[in-house]
């Protein structure tokens, strides 16, 4: 590679599990019981499925959902292959600690995977799975109480400039309820460097009524991405 970072053309449709955005968020169970979670950009991860199948309130938006069932999970299946080609030739830049190795990461993905579609294929699941995307979404105001955002604001930042990310958080904003909370993870982009306009973006959230703090990520893997963001509302 001649530039340093992860390649990627486009925004990926990932798989990851309940228990990375339970690190990645630094989670707690009452964070998760006292109202509704929507993840955004949730792509094909199974963290909805899980905390449904655990009690808890839980639903994820994402443009591809429009596609079709059968299309959302192939397409998820070929960004594993896609993923793990990509990783394996730069595999000494990531910290291993949580997954162990290459074919222990895979092998998560594809039983996230596997949980997504069993949901989302269920009767009635479908309709924990909405189509929408990024800066409008298709919810009311103040209608959860915790929103999560994995993988896509901050990391696309050399294709989503300064202006989505604003309209982008103020949206994330209007339908988190007051007394709820955003966080998001990482902090950096492709390239593994920090956000450059996080500053900005933090004195928007203040200006619009929240109040924003950093905390450590327990999900130590991309070089950089020790931090998520919170914004209390």
């Amino acid at each position: 590679m001649g530039k340093q970072g992860y390649e990627q053309i486009g925004v990926a449709m990932t798989c990851r599990s309940y228990e990375e955005y339970i690190r990645m968020f630094d989670l707690q169970q009452s964070d998760l019981e006292n109202g509704t979670v929507l993840d955004v950009a949730a792509g094909g991860s199974s963290f909805t499925a899980e905390a449904n199948a655990r009690g808890y309130s839980a639903y994820a938006v994402d443009p591809r959902y429009g596609a079709g069932i059968e299309a959302w999970i192939k397409e998820a299946e070929q960004e594993i292959d896609t993923s793990t080609a990509k990783l394996a030739k730069i595999k000494e830049n990531f910290d291993w600690s949580f997954y162990g190795s290459l074919d222990n990461h895979r092998a998560g993905r594809e039983a996230s995977i596997e949980r997504f579609a069993a949901h989302v294929q269920g009767s009635s699941e479908t309709d924990h799975y909405v189509y929408g995307m990024l800066p409008e979404l298709p919810f009311t105001d103040d209608q959860f109480s915790l929103v999560l955002c994995s993988h896509f604001m901050f990391l696309y930042a050399n294709q989503f400039g300064p202006d989505f990310h604003i309209e982008a958080i103020l949206e994330l904003m209007r339908i988190c309820k007051p007394g709820g909370q955003i966080r998001i993870y990482p902090l950096i982009s492709l390239n593994w460097e920090p956000y450059p306009e996080l500053e900005q973006l933090l004195e928007t959230i203040s200006a619009n009524g929240g109040r924003t703090e950093l905390f450590p990520s327990r999900l130590p893997f991309i070089p950089g991405s020790s931090q998520y963001l919170k914004i209390l509302l």
